[in-house]
């Protein structure tokens, strides 16, 4: 498993206002946005490409365009909605899949309840968006139910990531790719990721 950890000032000085407590829902999703962005564009840093010549206002030249059927975004609800805008701003002809779970609060199992995937997995990129990668479940999962609808070519993108749950994937995914903007100490009894950002999701819709 190959695992890129974002070393950027820009993405250090969001992610401290990320974490703060005392940072407003409509900062902190601004901020998840602005991250990811970074995140994106260092995501997709190994995307294909191919040669093809255009003509500028002065001459024609040569120069790179990807090469690769559109890229498949699948964030994982809810809280992998926050990165998609950024993702789908890099790439807006990309494809959007949809991977409902949640985790058990008392088991730490992730429960699967809804899925929605775009055609030809197998020939394209795709991103599996989750801002959290806490024990690893439900990435495993998500992994685990893309692969079994066809794809090859896999990489998770997430702000912070648990030292349990890089084990766990590398145990379960060795051929993953992942990107992430910071790693954690660790995890406390109930599975929320130390120093951490608290829960994602609640602090992105307001449901805290």
């Amino acid at each position: 498993m190959t695992i890129h950890v974002v070393d950027h000032p820009l993405v250090h000085h969001k992610l401290s206002l990320i974490r703060d407590r005392k940072t407003p829902g409509s900062l902190f999703r601004a901020l998840i946005e602005e991250t990811g962005l970074i995140l994106a564009a260092e995501a997709t840093r190994t995307l294909p490409t191919e040669s093809v010549v255009v003509e500028t206002p002065l001459e024609r030249t040569g120069t790179l365009r990807l090469r690769s059927l559109d890229p498949v975004l699948v964030p994982v609800l809810r809280a992998g909605l926050g990165l998609l805008p950024p993702f789908l701003q890099l790439l807006p002809t990309a494809k959007v899949g949809h991977l409902g779970l949640y985790r058990d609060h008392d088991s730490l199992v992730p429960v699967p309840y809804y899925r929605n995937f775009p055609p030809l997995l197998e020939a394209r990129p795709v991103f599996i968006l989750d801002p959290m990668l806490a024990t690893g479940g439900s990435a495993s999962e998500a992994v685990r139910q893309l692969k079994a609808a066809g794809a090859v070519n896999l990489t998770l993108v997430a702000l912070l990531a648990a030292p349990e749950g890089l084990e766990k994937l590398q145990g379960d995914h060795p051929d993953l790719t992942i990107w992430v903007g910071a790693v954690d100490r660790q995890l406390n009894e109930k599975g929320y990721i130390l120093p951490g950002l608290g829960d994602a999701g609640d602090r992105l819709f307001g449901t805290a």
